[in-house]
């Protein structure tokens, strides 16, 4: 137990058309505060977005969540928010919204390895 650290986890969904709050899983934001962790694993099924929607384009929303992986990496594209503390950036990243890309409320969790838990999570909630 005691080479386990506490994690915190958002589950990324596409709200295809938000008035009518439905919405399926396409990605995990892990972050792990011990082990100055902050990741993020997507993957947008096109069968399941056209079956929601056919005016939303694939590219685009990946483009935001590049962006996204961009943030968490905190590299020098990611803008402003890329530069705050890890912890600023999963909460930012985390925040309650009302766009096309949102992710759920954040749940805990105690993990070894924030990657393999991130990697087990997106198996999970996405796949």
């Amino acid at each position: 137990m005691q080479d386990k650290v506490t994690y915190e986890y958002a589950i990324i969904r596409i709200v295809p058309k938000v008035e009518r709050e439905e919405f399926f899983n396409v990605g995990v934001l892990l972050f792990s505060k011990r082990k100055n962790f902050l990741g993020v694993k997507y993957n947008i099924d096109k069968k399941k977005l056209e079956a929601f929607s056919d005016e939303l384009d694939v590219e685009m929303l990946k483009d935001h969540l590049n962006a996204w992986e961009l943030i968490c990496d905190g590299t020098p594209e990611s803008g402003t928010i890329g530069q705050f503390e890890v912890s600023d950036r999963f909460r930012w990243l985390a925040a309650s919204r009302s766009t096309i890309i949102q992710s759920s409320k954040t749940h805990p969790g105690l993990c070894t390895d924030p990657e393999q838990e991130l990697e087990r999570l997106f198996k999970t909630f996405v796949l």
